[in-house]
């Protein structure tokens, strides 16, 4: 079957542009679909923060006895890890809460996932460790490879699985911690505004924390937990504490001593969060202007390597098939 219309080095032009047009076709209904799709972010975390609300609750109410059986709802699963690890002699109070402290950095709420990661550090060295030695050693899967190449990716395979629990979480931190940077001048203002109308500092956050749930999840998330801390813990100064400790970001520690002497001594709390809130507004435009004096650099290898030769395809490509349908005829 010879092609019907024109042709660069044996391929028929006109049916290569008709697929890339129905996969472009295909790739904008699809992001039609997921954008008109989008689920609200906050349904799982209201359940969290309404779970967490009853733990409070039970801690401020109940008994010792009573509080330790509502706050302990463990699966099974991280009660036969932690079993395992346990007769092991593997678990360390310091090592077990600074796990703890990383995953609740990462917006993991279970106490219990520290011993999952610390299980997984364990585990993923002697699983795939071992199937590498095999693969390699035993079943000598890679013949003609070197003592030095073999033993590499031996220990290389060790190594990364054991940062791997570490390197997720850490991913995790990073990313949330990010989205929560970016949404943070705009909490300040709004709380601004809230502790202007005269609202409480708890009504405050429970406020804000409504209003841009849909907007930065990670940040209402926070921002809820600690108006209910607010509302059940004896002690205020240490709702705002647990709130530095959750969230891996200076800024956040600023806006808690701003919130702590404001409690302490009674300063005017507006001003203050007025000041935090421009400062952390000058810092995002100056990371986005650092940001905007990189991008022709960064832009040169794409530019170079995919859109100088298809700018080339496009505009030499019709010559070249008159030129190739000419010298046929």
């Amino acid at each position: 079957m010879t092609p019907q219309g024109p042709t660069l080095l044996g391929i028929d032009v006109t049916m290569v542009a008709s697929l890339l047009a129905a996969v472009a076709t295909f790739a904008v209904l699809v992001a039609i679909y997921a954008a008109t799709t989008v689920r609200d972010p906050m349904a799982k975390r209201v359940k969290a923060l309404n779970e967490r609300r009853e733990q409070l609750k039970a801690g401020i109410v109940a008994s010792t006895s009573k509080r330790r059986r509502s706050i302990s709802n463990r699966n099974e699963l991280a009660d036969k890890v932690r079993n395992v690890l346990a007769s092991m002699k593997m678990l360390q109070a310091e090592q077990v809460e600074k796990a703890q402290a990383r995953l609740m950095q990462a917006g993991i709420r279970s106490k219990d996932m520290a011993f999952v990661v610390i299980f997984a550090r364990f585990v993923l060295p002697l699983v795939l460790g071992g199937f590498m030695i095999v693969l390699v050693y035993l079943v000598d899967y890679f013949p003609d490879w070197s003592a030095w190449k073999k033993y590499a990716l031996v220990a290389g395979t060790l190594v990364l699985s054991y940062k791997a629990p570490d390197l997720y979480v850490k991913n995790k931190v990073q990313k949330r911690t990010a989205a929560i940077r970016k949404g943070l001048p705009d909490a300040l203002d709004l709380l601004v505004i809230c502790a202007e109308a005269g609202l409480t500092i708890d009504a405050a956050f429970a406020r804000v924390a409504r209003e841009l749930g849909k907007a930065y999840p990670e940040l209402g998330d926070e921002f809820a937990l600690t108006s209910i801390e607010l509302g059940f813990l004896t002690d205020r100064r240490l709702a705002f504490e647990n709130l530095a400790k959750r969230i891996d970001l200076e800024s956040i520690r600023g806006v808690v001593t701003t919130m702590i002497q404001t409690e302490k001594y009674g300063t005017p709390l507006a001003s203050a969060l007025r000041v935090l809130s421009a400062e952390f507004r000058n810092e995002r435009m100056m990371r986005a202007e650092e940001k905007a004096a990189r991008l022709p650099a960064i832009m040169t290898v794409p530019l170079i390597l995919f859109i100088l030769p298809v700018l080339f395809v496009v505009i030499l490509g019709p010559a070249a098939c008159s030129i190739h349908d000419a010298l046929l005829s």
